[in-house]
């Protein structure tokens, strides 16, 4: 990270505790009075966040920012480089052409090293456990994958597996087993244009996060029959799944326990799990 860790804390330290305690109010305050909760969500991210505002994370934006009587603006943002860099553009600084951070920023990993990493930011509102699944033509792989990699993945010795380049599948696929499954990995710039590959023929499975593979196979036929969705647990992969949640400022402690009241109240009702229903996504909570 660009930032000195050590610099920002001695300047945190150095501040009196009376500045930095009404500071926690402010931006809650701001926003209220503003009346607009300024929502960061990706940008051509399918079942998550699409064009119009539309997509799982901009609803559920949206059921917040009512339980907390504002309106939600919606905001997209392209993914940069990596987890640090959207942290910065869409949070804490915004990005170097002129894009404003918002308030607070959907779809972030609720994890601990990537929270220290990020000193700047608040991570919290785990609401959905994304986990890795395989889309598979059962013309083509009739069974389950099951077993240590190299029992399940030994028919990708034969047949091609699709996956989203610079993905958590890719890295996994092209290293697993020595590099074995190298040659049979076909990599596609989204999980839809894999799963779109398997309905032509072209691989007859895909790797790729469960959430994003039944949005992309809403509606696709492979030819043979519907694909078939499995999660399959590899000893070798070390992290098959990930909660989902939220990111502030890491100065908006007040921001950040209003949202998460409100997430609580929703996911007690049933709204959260209903966003996922209505999207045609299962939800499995974290």
């Amino acid at each position: 990270m660009k930032n000195d860790r050590r610099l920002w804390l001695k300047a945190l330290a150095a501040l009196p505790i009376f500045s930095v305690l009404p500071a926690l109010a402010d931006g809650l305050e701001t926003i209220r009075q503003r009346g607009r909760l300024r929502v960061a969500v990706y940008n051509d991210f399918p079942p998550y966040a699409m064009a119009g505002g539309k997509g799982i994370d901009a609803d559920i934006a949206r059921a917040i920012a009512g339980k907390l009587g504002l309106t939600a603006e919606i905001v997209g943002y392209n993914a940069d480089e990596d987890m640090n860099d959207d942290l910065r553009n869409m949070v804490w600084k915004g990005h170097y052409l002129g894009t404003q951070p918002s308030d607070v920023m959907m779809h972030v990993p609720v994890d601990e090293h990537l929270a220290r990493a990020n000193d700047k930011v608040r991570i919290f509102g785990t609401y959905h456990l994304e986990t890795l699944a395989l889309a598979r033509d059962p013309q083509r792989v009739p069974q389950a994958l099951a077993g240590s990699a190299a029992v399940a993945l030994e028919i990708f010795t034969r047949e091609k597996i699709g996956v989203e380049t610079a993905s958590l599948a890719d890295s996994f696929l092209l290293g697993v087993l020595n590099g074995r499954l190298r040659e049979n990995v076909v990599h596609f710039k989204t999980v839809a244009e894999a799963t779109k590959g398997m309905a032509d023929g072209k691989v007859a499975a895909v790797l790729a996060p469960r959430a994003e593979l039944e949005a992309a196979l809403k509606g696709q036929e492979n030819g043979q029959g519907k694909a078939v969705i499995d999660s399959p647990k590899f000893p070798e992969l070390k992290v098959d799944h990930w909660p989902l949640g939220m990111a502030v400022k890491v100065e908006e402690q007040a921001l950040a326990e209003a949202i998460g009241s409100a997430l609580a109240d929703l996911k007690k009702d049933g709204s959260i799990a209903a966003i996922f229903k209505r999207h045609g996504i299962s939800h499995q909570p974290a």
